[in-house]
């Protein structure tokens, strides 16, 4: 039995954690916050509360597995799951359109883009996410199941959508996405395909067609809702861990990564107290860390810069009920701005039918820095909404950085092929043997579904060693 020191408490080191203790580990986890969950928070006040983390899960089979993998009890008995469907609605005021479309039902998008957008529309939809799932199926081993193995951001640096030629420019060079959806699609219905990718914090101008394979993730496998909010999904894992005797340790900020003869050794905590350990689970953006206090060389964890954006998010309290009619996730659309509006029907949500719980949140930028630009935006998306508002609270980056430690409030995205290798995560295991890196900052990287894959490839590592070939 080995002692196996991690460090946070968010998603995907708990993933972790409650992985190793099942294989018999005596697991601790050092999280510097009070509480669990990482970015999959809660905020409550006067009845009404609200998710200030992702809204929404995609891949719940990630969740399902680990809870088949880590006890008894599935995850279905643990939290109470339901498919959003309408799974989204687009608003495009300057189109002057406005449609919903249906859950996991490729038919039944396509009839609802062809009632929006006129003949064609859903026969062309189908025919890019078509092609995203050849991208997919080529790329979703060594992207998703499978440890990061030696020359990979070689073999996944070339994009795998196969976008159709043509003459000129993009003979020479591989198109981005917002040039295969301008090309593919065309028009309004381009925005659909640019918008959803936007949301994970991607610029479609500059990100490959691979990055495609977020929408087909989304319209194949649907859209999740965890009742009482997703903080009710971050609880179950919590409360997972403890089933497998996984200690945590709150208060707790580390300072540094101790190492032994080179290996990890443990961790060396904020107040100065030197923890011993025989691995160590790196589970935040190991640039956390001190700069000196990193035991694996600079270019083993690449720079971020300034290209991974944070979140400005509005908490709306609203007077009247929700609509009946009301779709879960709206996408507004605006001359280059987007909004997500998201409007659970959830009475864990509000303190009674006749008020609403809706979060609005949007990547910085032009037409989305300021909050009256995002009311402005989400009243396109709910009527009344300034006659119906009792209150707001605005959530920047700068809060998000104060609540969970990320640096600049920044959200990883998912791991994407293409691109060089850029758009790929650090490995899941460092320069330091004994040392490695769980959650959205290391591969498959960020979102609830990417973050909880780390779990099964680090202790699979950990148990098997390097021969450990990916998740089954």
């Amino acid at each position: 039995m080995a002692r196996i020191a991690v460090i946070g408490a968010g998603m995907g080191a708990m993933a972790t954690a409650a992985r190793l203790a099942v294989a018999g580990h005596q697991v601790t986890v050092y999280e510097r916050g009070t509480t669990y969950g990482g970015a999959v928070g809660r905020y409550e006040r006067e009845g009404f509360a609200f998710d200030t983390g992702p809204g929404l899960l995609h891949l719940p089979a990630v969740y399902r597995d680990l809870f088949v993998k880590t006890g008894k009890r599935p995850l279905e008995t643990c939290v109470d799951m339901v498919q959003a469907d309408p799974a989204i609605r687009h608003v495009l005021p300057h189109h002057g359109i406005d449609v919903a479309l249906p859950g996991a039902s490729h038919g039944g998008v396509a009839a609802a883009l062809e009632s929006a957008f006129g003949p064609g529309a859903g026969e062309r939809w189908n025919a890019v996410l078509g092609r995203a799932r050849d991208a997919w199926d080529a790329t979703r081993r060594p992207l998703l199941e499978e440890p990061l193995r030696p020359g990979a951001r070689q073999s996944l640096g070339g994009d795998p959508y196969p976008a159709l030629r043509r003459s000129g420019l993009l003979r020479r060079r591989t198109p981005t996405l917002a040039e295969v959806a301008d090309r593919e699609l065309g028009g309004a219905l381009a925005e659909l395909l640019t918008g959803l990718v936007r949301g994970y914090g991607i610029d479609p101008a500059t990100a490959p067609a691979s990055a495609a394979v977020l929408p087909y993730m989304e319209q194949t496998f649907g859209s999740w809702y965890v009742r009482g909010g997703m903080r009710a999904l971050a609880t179950a894992v919590y409360e997972r861990c403890l089933e497998r005797k996984v200690a945590f340790v709150f208060g707790a900020g580390v300072r540094e990564v101790l190492v032994t003869d080179g290996r990890a050794a443990g961790l060396r905590l904020a107040d100065g107290t030197e923890v011993a350990a025989d691995t160590v689970v790196c589970g935040i953006d190991p640039q956390q860390l001190p700069a000196g206090s990193l035991p694996w060389p600079p270019e083993a964890v690449p720079a971020r810069g300034d290209g991974v954006p944070g979140r400005i998010t509005l908490l709306l309290a609203l007077r009247g009920s929700r609509p009946a009619t009301a779709v879960h996730r709206t996408l507004v659309h605006a001359s280059g701005a987007q909004v997500t509006v998201m409007r659970p029907d959830d009475p864990a949500t509000r303190p009674d039918e006749e008020h609403e719980a809706v979060t609005v949140s949007a990547v910085p930028g032009p037409g989305t820095s300021d909050p009256a630009e995002l009311l402005n935006l989400a009243e396109k998306a709910v009527q009344g909404l300034r006659e119906r508002l009792l209150w707001q609270e605005v959530r920047t980056p700068a809060d998000i950085e104060a609540a969970t430690g990320a640096l600049g409030g920044a959200v990883p995205p998912p791991a994407l092929a293409g691109a060089g290798g850029r758009l790929l995560q650090p490995a899941n295991t460092t320069a330091v043997p004994g040392l490695y890196l769980a959650g959205g900052w290391a591969h498959p990287g960020g979102g609830l579904a990417h973050a909880g894959m780390t779990g099964a490839l680090v202790a699979g590592l950990i148990v098997e060693g390097a021969e450990f070939r990916g998740s089954q």
